[in-house]
């Protein structure tokens, strides 16, 4: 289906469900499951009618096909009650709500993996609201080619996190973003954690990766996620169970809980951690050994996060994650936690993204790289500094994302500085010759920099690729009041927790002398 095709789809969709929400007596986020089942049940038609000519060719009449074949294209069973193709057509007068209930039953049934996790209820949705939405999805597994059905998944997925405002981002990674630091980690086979994992959208990335390599993912993958809040673990499992993933999510707040034992015990790391987090009680915190360069003094969670992501690491492996750009400047005792972090020579690439990004914030973030396989290279004394907020594409006025010749286009940079092969499938290929004719790296004024431990020793211990790349020509014009004042009021923020603290101690100094 063409891009265009595909883009009129997803609109139509999104607006009639919306039309949908607005008109029955359920909130956004009662909503959003119902209308994710249905769209689970067609995409997961869509995957298993895909394979089901050529598992059914295969079979015999002594060894018919069984759920087992399907399961080895990593594709899940889907009973002839669980698709949407005979819910749609069933006699008018009949229980349309039990009806699909009894399909969710079935699919869970044939597969056990998803026993427990897809939405139920929708006898509690009006018929003509369950009828609609029935008659909406139900032609799309014929209508979509290819991962067409993914894309719309992801639609949804963001489109609810919109709706949901900050409750909803912190269970979704805009896609670009994802993409982008799948790019640049490159998991082509292992065990991949995220200890914060939302809606599992790095891990369904991870497996997207390995594809495009003509590899098979659930061969090649083994994926262990964290998420603290309960209604969105089943998100998570839906959305590998569509891309035939299977994986242990566990429910969990990653400060004072390690259910994966992590210390050393993964080859990548993803992860969008909730930024700036305060009130952590410290005293609570699981597994010491993830914290290996000491606690942070500040009342911020951001070191804390890195350490964990630090610490999960296998000798060779390496880590992607968002973080706010304060981390990258922060003083006091998270600059000791950075300059060791940077001394452990661990530290691989740090990119700085613009704003509007994401649905909660509009704040600039960095992208953190961490790979302790460069420890004892030529690189190990070096991080590659690259300065984005120049690229991007422009939704609207409130959203911006890459492009997929954009996110190639980072992730060549990231290539060409560890001497590996480009990529040009996405056509990335005008960028690289405009910046790097000779198809080698070097550093280019505004861009990119690649800087030396003492460098970064000479800037503080700084994170921050603005410092290293130079003034990049970006067109601020079009970031409004609301952006630069959030960004104002997390310095203040930070400094004034700093302050607070001197006060204590000058307090504790004063009261010491006069008891004295």
């Amino acid at each position: 289906m063409k891009a265009t095709d595909l883009a009129k789809v997803r609109a139509t969709l999104w607006e009639a469900a919306d039309q949908l929400r607005a008109n029955s007596k359920l909130t956004p986020v009662q909503y959003r499951d119902p209308v994710l089942g249905l769209v689970f049940l067609a995409y997961a038609e869509n995957r298993f009618e895909g394979v089901r000519a050529d598992v059914e060719a295969r079979a015999t009449a002594r060894n018919p096909a069984t759920i087992a074949d399907y399961k080895a294209k990593a594709v899940l069973y889907v009973p002839e009650e669980s698709r949407l193709s005979h819910l749609v057509g069933l006699p008018e007068g009949q229980d349309i709500g039990k009806a699909v209930d009894e399909a969710i039953k079935a699919i869970e049934a044939a597969n056990p993996e998803l026993k427990d996790i897809l939405p139920r209820g929708y006898q509690k949705l009006e018929k003509d609201t369950l009828v609609e939405l029935l008659r909406l999805f139900a032609p799309l597994p014929t209508q979509l080619e290819g991962d067409a059905f993914g894309f719309i998944y992801e639609d949804f997925l963001s489109n609810f996190a919109a709706q949901e405002g900050k409750g909803g981002g912190e269970y979704f990674t805009p896609y670009s973003i994802v993409r982008l630091i799948v790019e640049i980690l490159e998991p082509f086979q292992g065990r991949v954690f995220d200890p914060a994992c939302g809606s599992g959208g790095m891990f369904v990335q991870c497996a997207k990766f390995v594809e495009r390599h003509h590899e098979s993912a659930s061969r090649k993958l083994s994926v262990f996620g964290a998420e603290k809040t309960e209604d969105t673990v089943p998100l998570a499992k839906m959305n590998l169970a569509l891309h035939g993933l299977s994986g242990d999510i566990r429910q969990a707040n990653s400060y004072y809980e390690d259910p994966h034992s992590a210390v050393d015990a993964f080859d990548y790391v993803m992860a969008n951690p909730p930024f700036n987090v305060n009130k952590v009680d410290k005293e609570k915190l699981a597994t010491p050994a993830r914290f290996p360069f000491g606690l942070p003094k500040a009342d911020n969670g951001n070191f804390l996060w890195i350490q964990q992501f630090y610490a999960a690491l296998s000798p060779d492996g390496r880590a992607g994650f968002v973080m706010a750009n304060s981390a990258g400047d922060a003083g006091h005792s998270e600059k000791e936690i950075r300059k060791q972090l940077v001394e452990s020579g661990s530290v691989d690439v740090m990119v700085a993204v613009g704003t509007n990004f994401f649905y909660t914030v509009t704040l600039p973030v960095t992208l953190w790289f961490l790979d302790k396989a460069k420890v004892g290279t030529p690189r190990e004394d070096q991080v590659l500094f690259i300065d984005a907020r120049h690229i991007y594409r422009q939704i609207d006025r409130a959203h911006r994302d890459f492009l997929p010749e954009q996110v190639e286009f980072l992730a060549n940079i990231v290539r060409l500085y560890r001497g590996d092969e480009v990529e040009t499938t996405d056509g990335s290929d005008v960028l690289l010759k405009e910046n790097f004719p000779d198809g080698t790296y070097v550093d280019v004024a505004g861009l990119c920099k690649v800087a030396s431990r003492a460098e970064i020793e000479a800037h503080g211990w700084s994170l921050n690729p603005g410092r290293y790349t130079g003034s990049a020509s970006v067109d601020d014009s079009d970031e409004d009041f609301t952006a630069k004042l959030e960004e104002l009021y997390e310095e203040f923020t930070t400094l004034s927790d700093h302050a607070e603290g001197l006060r204590v101690k000058v307090d504790q100094a004063v009261l010491g002398v006069l008891d004295a």
